[in-house]
């Protein structure tokens, strides 16, 4: 059966509604992405992105479309790189559309440095990240917290990090949320998940998370670059990871439970890793609470991974710790209650506002200029957007727009998006081969193993400048700077 796509505007699809479909898929992509997960449903017509965003649809109350951007690729259940929008009272909140690594983001710094300064010791600070930013599968952190203090973690976030002394309070504007969800249920996390957390904040992990060195290589946009504080050759620090076991663990927690709800409720879904609940329920209100909760401790994760990057530089080149600024931090795998607009500019329809569920699995909130939710000192300009690159590739800052705030829900990209899976990349590359071939181009990379490295090769992702200029081209986000990378850490 052939697949239905339809081209409606410039890189935007629309997969028409269908079956069980409650509203149509869109995807917004450049006609190459769309020629290669065309091509996935060819090969594979029961497992591609297609065929996940066209399951997604199916959900009750769902708001406008199945929405999937640029750096789309196949998840656990639906898509990497999607968004939905429920209706509060008629949508479900679906473990699939948030995913195992809860709140997974990134936290960017900016070190007042040049980026030649950095290369005359840039082994010696390879050396003291690798030292003082703990990162691997299991490894420990630099405390190990009691049951209270991690609930005290669940329910404040960042600010539970600078009450230990790490970081300062006025770092926390410049989080989304201020680095706490509220609401947060505590007692909707087993103790089970609470236990494998206990020693695992301010820790890395493996597999994508990375502590990465950069160079501010171009700026697009100066007055939004000089906003933001950045300086073309200047430097920052990009800090990927999540909530860590956590976050797995309340995945794994929940599975049963929605699973239950879906035959509790007599819900439809079109396969069984697409499982949910209401979001009014009993099920819906308390894995929402646990969401919140553990996107909380991927808040104070990061935040305390950025402390230790500040001191590591300290060490290193002898800048005072509160010099080194915290640039912003944001995640993307997250649900939250947000407004929007309910109509689109493409439909034709009145827009008008609504509270409702936004679910981004993979994909980064970019509010737009004015938003009360966007620091003050960025207001102007829009939400900055830190869009993570893969080791060898540039990484950029984009700014949120008007444009997001009307077509995608606030929504926009978080990376590149896998082109390849972790298995074929495993059989196409060693780690020893991919550490030369980044020596060559000035990248050093430090790793706790070299067995993971080939599944995050650069050549398993999509190209990220083309991914990125489809964001810039359609509005979506706009591009502020270019980022190379010096330095990267590894678990």
């Amino acid at each position: 059966m052939p697949v239905k796509i339809n081209k409606i505007a410039p890189y935007n699809y629309e997969i028409p509604k269908e079956g069980n479909m409650t509203v149509p898929g869109r995807i917004i992509a450049n006609d190459e992405i769309i020629r290669g997960i065309l091509g996935d449903a060819v090969k594979n017509p029961l497992h591609n992105p297609i065929q996940q965003i066209k399951d997604s649809a199916t959900f009750p109350g769902l708001i406008r479309y199945s929405l999937a951007l640029t750096d789309l690729h196949l998840g656990y259940g639906s898509v990497i790189g999607g968004i939905s929008a429920s209706d509060l009272k008629e949508g479900v909140i679906s473990f699939a559309f948030t995913g195992f690594d809860i709140n997974c983001g990134v936290h960017s710094i900016i070190i007042p440095l040049k980026a030649k300064e950095i290369e005359t010791k840039k082994k010696e600070l390879a050396e003291q990240l690798f030292k003082d930013v703990p990162a691997g599968l299991g490894i420990r952190g630099k405390f190990v917290l009691n049951k209270s203090e991690m609930d005290e973690v669940l329910e404040n976030g960042a600010s539970f990090a600078v009450k230990k002394g790490y970081g300062s309070k006025k770092d926390l504007k410049f989080m989304e949320e201020n680095g706490c969800i509220k609401g947060a249920s505590v007692d909707a996390v087993s103790d089970k998940a609470k236990e494998r957390a206990l020693d695992q904040i301010g820790t890395l992990g493996s597999g994508n998370h990375y502590c990465e060195v950069q160079k501010i290589e171009k700026i697009f946009d100066g007055p939004a670059a000089k906003a933001f504080g950045l300086e073309e050759g200047g430097v920052m620090v990009s800090i990927h990871c999540g909530s860590r076991a956590l976050g797995h663990q309340i995945g794994t927690d929940y599975l049963p439970i929605l699973d239950g709800a879906v035959k509790k409720y007599g819900i439809k879904i079109a396969e069984r890793d697409l499982v949910c609940a209401p979001i009014e329920s009993e099920e819906g209100q308390k894995y929402f609470g646990a969401i919140k909760a553990g996107s909380n401790a991927a808040f104070a994760n990061r935040f305390v991974i950025g402390t230790l990057v500040k001191r590591s530089i300290a060490k290193v080149f002898g800048v005072g710790e509160d010099e080194v600024k915290t640039f912003y931090d944001v995640g993307h795998n997250t649900a939250k209650i947000e407004t929007h607009f309910v109509g689109h500019s493409f439909d034709g329809e009145k827009n008008k506002k609504k509270k409702m569920l936004i679910q981004r699995k993979g994909s980064t909130r970019g509010f737009g200029p004015g938003n009360l939710e966007v620091p003050l000192k960025y207001r102007k300009i829009g939400q900055p957007v830190i869009v993570g690159g893969s080791m060898g590739t540039s990484s950029f800052i984009l700014s949120g727009t008007d444009t997001a705030m009307k077509t995608t829900f606030g929504s926009t990209i978080h990376g590149a998006g896998r082109s390849m899976s972790r298995t074929s990349a495993l059989a196409n590359w060693k780690g020893e081969d991919i550490l030369a071939e980044l020596a060559k181009k000035g990248i050093l990379v430090k790793a706790r193993s070299l067995k993971g490295l080939p599944e995050e090769a650069p050549d398993a992702y999509k190209d990220i400048e083309s991914v990125v200029e489809v964001m810039h081209k359609t509005g979506i986000s706009k591009k502020v700077a270019r980022l190379k990378p010096l330095i990267c850490i590894k678990g």
